[in-house]
């Protein structure tokens, strides 16, 4: 995974390790916790491409397209997991792929935060990908406002267009899909999006979801 810079400070200052007691950003923090190595990049390499701009262009993506990509999002959300980070802000402009070898890389860590057991009442992402919890409580649980933002963005790949227009429309639930989505697709997009946090499946369950694994074997 690569970070790029950011226009958006960072979500918070912690002190580095450093003898010396400088302190550095968060989101370098937290980099140092995932790759064995990694490399920040100020300018975005040549041939990457955002998931946003295959949007802009095409309107939407094929299922088969975001399958394929979907499923590279989910290996890094568990890797960003499995080493404690909550990246915060998971959407396609953060999304870069390599239009040859189709690899994805999940960038941008300034919203990052390490993971919580307990509740949180930070949220510094994307208000459009934010759970409804948040906007009706300020409170979130970051797993289950992970697993509702890879609905959006879901949504957002097969349907070229968010599901909510706005707070209201992320509150009240409802849900539809303004291109054909298959059923299998469908399901897994409203369960990510359940309205209550214990209503959403973990990380593992959609990993093993029919329409995941269709790409993903």
């Amino acid at each position: 995974m690569e970070a790029r810079g950011s226009s958006r400070p960072a979500a918070g200052i912690v002190s580095s390790s450093q003898p010396n007691g400088t302190r550095v950003p968060m989101e370098i923090v937290l980099m140092e916790k995932l790759p064995d190595s990694y490399v920040l990049v100020l300018e975005r390499p040549e041939r990457s491409r955002d998931i946003l701009e295959l949007l802009q262009e095409q309107g939407f993506l094929s299922e088969g397209a975001a399958r394929w990509l979907f499923c590279q999002v989910l290996e890094a959300v568990w890797h960003c997991t499995a080493c404690g980070v909550w990246h915060g802000d998971i959407k396609p402009e953060n999304l870069l792929v390599d239009p040859e070898s189709g690899s994805l890389k999940l960038i941008d860590f300034g919203c990052g935060m390490f993971l919580q057991n307990q509740g949180f009442r930070e949220f510094a992402g994307t208000r459009m990908y934010c759970p409804p919890e948040w906007i009706c409580r300020g409170y979130l649980l970051q797993e289950s406002a992970t697993i509702w933002t890879l609905g959006v963005l879901l949504y957002v790949m097969v349907c070229g267009r968010f599901p909510s227009k706005n707070d209201h429309d992320i509150v009240s639930g409802q849900l539809f899909f303004w291109q054909q989505v298959s059923p299998e697709c469908q399901h897994l997009i409203r369960w990510c999006l359940g309205k209550h946090p214990v209503d959403r499946p973990e990380l593992e369950e959609i990993l093993r979801h029919p329409w995941v694994r269709g790409g993903c074997l």
